[in-house]
Order: structure tokens, then C-alpha cells, then sequence
């Protein structure tokens, strides 16, 4: 008996050939179009340009953390960039040591926006990533739930010779290199100090929102922040380091 069905011939696998020739297509134009914005063929406001050098200044958008990344290995460009900010800083020599404490390519701050408990030594980038803060959430956060700027940052140092939590042994802390910043509290324009040992769980909501509004905006430009609801050490201050990891607690 004859057999009238068509014959049967296996699919051509035309969904991957044709999904993978438009995935080469896309990466060429993207190729093609980061070439000419690169080549000045074709004008992006710099903070979408990803060749553009970071403006403190700018809203912060999915290139920040890459701009700023990139001041991790370029020194010139980072304190170009920090001068772009409100900071009042100087360069400071390098004081590398044998025991894997020191500072490189350091800035002193004195003052930027606001005034500061006290001067401190930091990295640059560590300073640049303080003043995208300051700019883009800390006084902000102020104005949205405090209804008032901060006037005074309160903090307890930025360089100490040590290992993370004092420990005897492990590795050496971001404190080490000038790497990290430790922040207690803030004085608002009228005078009132928000301390994070009294107002993280204190009684006043407003003063509460205002210091998690901070943590949490701190972690869009620093590596690690760490504060109350990560550990007992740290009820009373964020730290905020620019090292290796990532953390946001």
C-alpha cells in the first residue's frame, strides 16, 4: 500500500542561526557606536558617555560606579575629579611600610560642603565616593526628613594600623590604608546632633529614616558599608570603605 504523507525531513535550526547573526549585528553596532562617540562623531552628555571623565556633579546613573571604579589605578584623573566637587582637600605624600599599613596616592581633606569633626587623610577615591554622597543623598536625606542640611559630619578617623575588628591575626583592615571612614553622626544647620548610638533605634522616626536613608544610599558609591544592623561593633558608626568586597549592611 502506498504511503501518501509528505515525507518527513528533520527542522532547520533557523531560531539559533538567526538569533545568533542578530547577536553579532548588536555587538557591531555597539562597537561601531562607542567608536564614533569615542571619535567625537557623535555628542552624549558626558554623564552617558562612558569615555567621559566622572562629574561629582552629575546625577548618578548605571556608569557612576564604573566612572569611579576607574579611579582605583589613575591618580591625576581621580583628584581631577575630586576637584570637581565641593571638597577642600590637598595631596599628601605616600607612607608605604613594611607591615602592609601606609597611605598611597592619599588627599587630606579639610572641609567640603559641610565642616568635619576634624581633618582626615583618605584615598582619592574614597573622597570622591564621600562626595557623591554628600551631594546625592546625605543632604537630600536631610532636607526630605529632617527638613533642614546637615551643617557638620561627625566621624572617628579614616587611618589606623590594624586588622578588620582589632583582631590579632587576618587580614588588614581598609582603616590601614587611609581606605575607609568611620561616620558617628551629623550636626544639622540648627545646632541638633543625630548620633547613630542615640537615633538609629531611637524614639523619633524622623531622625531613624534619615540615618537608613543614608546607609542605604551609601552603598550606590562605596564598596562596603556597614552599620548597626550588621554587628554590635558597629552600633554607634558606618564604616564606609572603598576595598575589595561588597557589602551593604
Amino acid at each position: 500500500m502506498s504511503d501518501d504523507r509528505p515525507s518527513l525531513r528533520p527542522r532547520t535550526p533557523w531560531g539559533p542561526v538567526v538569533l545568533g547573526r542578530l547577536s553579532i549585528a548588536a555587538l557591531v553596532g555597539v562597537v561601531v557606536l562607542l567608536g564614533l562617540v569615542r571619535a567625537g562623531a557623535i555628542v552624549i552628555p558626558a554623564r552617558l558617555d562612558p569615555f567621559a571623565p566622572l562629574q561629582v556633579s552629575d546625577s548618578p546613573n548605571w556608569l557612576t560606579r564604573m566612572k569611579l571604579a576607574r579611579l582605583q589605578d589613575d591618580a591625576p584623573l581621580c583628584r581631577a575629579v575630586l576637584a570637581t566637587s565641593s571638597v577642600t582637600f590637598r595631596t599628601v605624600p605616600d607612607r608605604e611600610r613594611d607591615d602592609g599599613c601606609g597611605v598611597t596616592d592619599a588627599v587630606e581633606v579639610t572641609r567640603s560642603s559641610v565642616a568635619f569633626s576634624g581633618s582626615f587623610t583618605a584615598t582619592c577615591p574614597l573622597a570622591v565616593a564621600w562626595a557623591l554622597l554628600e551631594t546625592h543623598v546625605l543632604q537630600p536625606a536631610a532636607q526630605r526628613h529632617l527638613g533642614q542640611e546637615v551643617s557638620r559630619v561627625l566621624h572617628l578617623g579614616t587611618y589606623a594600623c590594624r586588622n578588620i575588628d582589632h583582631r590579632a591575626g587576618g587580614r588588614r583592615s581598609e582603616h590601614a590604608s587611609a581606605n575607609a571612614i568611620d561616620i558617628s553622626g551629623f550636626v544639622l544647620a540648627d545646632g541638633q546632633r543625630v548620633t547613630l548610638v542615640d537615633a538609629w533605634d531611637g524614639p523619633d522616626a524622623r531622625r531613624a529614616a534619615f540615618l537608613r536613608a543614608v546607609r542605604d544610599g551609601a552603598c550606590r558609591f562605596f564598596d562596603v558599608v556597614l552599620g548597626p544592623d550588621y554587628n554590635d561593633a558597629h552600633r554607634d558608626h558606618f564604616h564606609l570603605d572603598m576595598g575589595a568586597y561588597r557589602a551593604c549592611r
